[in-house]
């Protein structure tokens, strides 16, 4: 089964470490996509840019409007995602609570739909 980490992040927590330390959550993320890969769990992540750079679009009634930013304001914001096969929730929930993230932000933990034609 596939399952979707959508990680979050509060930037000011990063803000509040050395660049070492922030240095050392990139380079830990690197290793955890690697362990995922060499255990064939690992499917497609990315990281995201800032809110800041992200646009949100809606076509209410007809009409087209643009948004700067997220749709919401929050003190955490989606900062990437990865998307993994699992056997089930137990090794998903396992394989999340391993991601360095988790120590200073939140993962969502969704599993995908499949969506077919009625």
């Amino acid at each position: 089964m596939k399952y979707m980490f959508l990680i979050y992040l509060d930037e000011a927590k990063f803000a509040a470490m050395t660049q070492a330390e922030r240095d050392g959550f990139g380079n830990a993320m690197l290793d955890y996509d690697e362990s995922l890969i060499a255990s064939g769990h690992y499917i497609l992540g990315e990281p995201l840019k800032q809110p800041h750079e992200a646009i949100t679009l809606r076509a209410w009634d007809g009409a087209l409007t643009l948004t700067d930013g997220p749709f919401m304001e929050t003190k955490e914001h989606l900062s990437g995602f990865i998307l993994i096969e699992a056997r089930d929730l137990n090794e998903a929930i396992q394989i999340g609570a391993r991601m360095p993230l988790v120590k200073v932000g939140s993962i969502e933990l969704r599993p995908l739909d499949v969506l077919t034609r009625a």
